[in-house]
């Protein structure tokens, strides 16, 4: 069975956003990308938000193409292309992309289930802290990678939110990079829900 597993840069204070959506305080250079390129490559299955997909689907289907490309735009294209995709939206519809499976917020419980039970590699969601709200809700997120980075926020998007019951966590790895981030992975031990 897939295991769903959460790729997300956070603040030292426990934000994933600025108050405005600002992202420019992550860091992230080549070691960072070899590292999540390693992960990545274990999975099959990209999950978005509507937002993050719009923005991954207007860059990363021809980066790797590029005449300035780097070594991860080119990577990680090629990953991109190859994956299935599954977005979290209630406005779009499935039948106008290819390769790609809309999941509406009423039956999100059901459909994630569904994806996890075909194949064994796993589905990686990137950043859409929306529908990692909604996945976190219900227990559905398996592990946590977490590049914290060496920054205060004050205020933003928070990582975590409206977790209504505890959850035990596991510390499987950490890393220190030489830009100061921290990589943490973390498995769950407990299901959040076990009554639903």
């Amino acid at each position: 069975m897939k295991k769903l597993i959460l790729f997300m840069h956070v603040s030292l204070d426990g934000f994933v956003a600025g108050p405005n959506g600002e992202m420019d305080w992550i860091r992230v250079d080549e070691e960072i990308f070899d590292y999540a390129a390693r992960l990545t490559d274990h999975s099959d299955t990209a999950l978005y938000g509507r937002i993050t997909y719009e923005m991954m689907n207007a860059y990363w289907p021809t980066a790797g193409e590029q005449p300035e490309a780097s070594k991860h735009d080119k990577h990680h294209s090629r990953w991109y292309n190859s994956v299935a995709k599954v977005v979290i939206s209630n406005s779009m519809k499935s039948h106008e992309i290819t390769n790609t499976k809309i999941i509406g917020s009423e039956n999100l419980l059901e459909e994630i289930q569904a994806v996890k039970r075909h194949g064994d590699m796993n589905i990686a969601i990137f950043g859409s802290p929306s529908a990692s709200h909604a996945l976190m809700r219900q227990g559905l997120i398996d592990e946590y990678w977490l590049f914290i980075n060496p920054v205060l926020l004050g205020a933003g998007i928070p990582l975590f939110r409206d977790i209504r019951q505890k959850m035990d966590l596991k510390l499987e790895e950490s890393k220190v990079f030489a830009s100061g981030v921290i990589g943490a992975h973390y498995t769950t031990v407990s299901d959040l829900y076990k009554s639903q």
